[in-house]
């Protein structure tokens, strides 16, 4: 059920993007697309909690409410008599940029042959980095490695997959020379995975070792992976931009739409007490 919703989401979204501006219901079918979005995000919840994944709890409750947020401003501009629309038309942009990121990450998560083969990847070359460093790690399954006893499965999270699909979508969705963004998947996608591997191999090291105790694996993985993986995205993100610039008016356009949503939210609820 879920994975339907998905594809409906992704399939409003690029119907509306491909549609000419000239005609305002690709807004409406964008907001549409945007709705069906957020529950995909609002069922994820229950996953995370399952695990004690605390922070992605929150982070795709964040995700699913600036979703009807843009669905919400889209509707509004269809409603809008201005034919032109905003400019920058930050709302479309940021559906382009959703939906080809949506189109590459899917697949990877729904079909089981790419899961595999992007799982077992990963797996094969953090296997071979520990080795390289000397580490003496065993693989006991295609996605499993272990340490001095401890055992870690390398699952579709642990790939960087997401950060890779969101990459690729904000690159290809501005207009751009083709060198630039040449160059910016270059200064992006490579290093956010090699960077994963590296991630991947200190979660293990340090379950195996038991660096920090008997929680070691969530200090790693929940604590210490998470917040090192955001430093990370955060300089990679602002390498890309200073490649390429138009980024910049599409990210400080929507904190811009989502702020203001909030603002206006928060003076009508306090003006109504």
């Amino acid at each position: 059920m879920i994975e339907n919703i998905l594809w409906i989401a992704v399939a409003f979204m690029l119907l509306g993007s491909i549609i000419p501006k000239k005609i305002r219901t690709r807004r409406l079918l964008c907001a549409i697309g945007w709705v069906f979005f957020s529950v995909h995000w609002f069922y994820q919840p229950a996953h995370y909690m399952e695990i004690g994944d605390h922070f992605n709890v929150l982070l795709v409750i964040l995700v699913g409410i600036i979703c009807l947020i843009i669905a919400h401003t889209m509707t509004k501009e269809y409603l809008s008599k201005d034919e032109k629309g905003p400019e920058p038309d930050i709302t479309s942009m940021a559906t382009i940029a959703t939906a080809l990121g949506s189109l590459f990450y899917f697949p990877f998560a729904q079909m089981e042959v790419l899961n595999i083969w992007i799982i077992s990847q990963v797996t094969d070359n953090v296997f071979w980095m520990m080795g390289a460093l000397g580490i003496p790690a065993e693989m006991t399954a295609w996605n499993k490695i272990a340490l001095n006893g401890y055992q870690v499965e390398i699952i579709l999270a642990c790939t960087a997959i997401e950060s890779i699909a969101l990459f690729i979508g904000l690159i290809a969705s501005v207009n751009a020379p083709l060198r630039k963004q040449a160059m910016a998947f270059l200064a992006s996608v490579p290093v956010i995975y090699v960077l994963n591997i590296i991630r991947d191999v200190f979660v293990i090291v340090a379950y195996g070792y038991q660096w920090f105790g008997p929680n070691s694996f969530d200090i790693a993985h929940h604590t210490i992976a998470k917040i090192g993986s955001g430093i990370a995205l955060f300089a990679v993100a602002y390498v890309v931009m200073r490649i390429l610039p138009e980024l910049t008016d599409l990210i400080e356009g929507i904190w811009l739409l989502i702020t203001g949503f909030v603002q206006k939210l928060f003076y009508k609820v306090v003006g109504n007490q």
